[in-house]
């Protein structure tokens, strides 16, 4: 299996679990650590520009989703 398959299969199961679950994953969970770390290594290689053209769209589009289910004071 080759690097950009197994990026993508990541990427998909991870993209999945947010959908169903409506939120990113947690550091408080074991079950959900591989997730979590592999946002992290991902995160820190687009800060750096090492991620391609193609896994930075997809990249931040995973983002994005993660932060429209964040909450919002209703409050403020």
């Amino acid at each position: 299996m080759k690097r950009e398959e197994k990026w993508l299969d990541c990427y998909e199961m991870i993209f999945a679990f947010v959908k169903k679950n409506h939120r990113g994953p947690s550091r408080h969970r074991l079950e959900e650590h591989q997730m979590l770390n592999w946002m992290k290594y991902n995160r820190k290689r687009l800060n750096s520009n090492k991620l391609s053209e193609e896994e930075k769209v997809c990249f931040l589009k995973l983002i994005e989703l993660i932060h429209s289910f964040h909450r919002v004071n209703q409050y403020c």
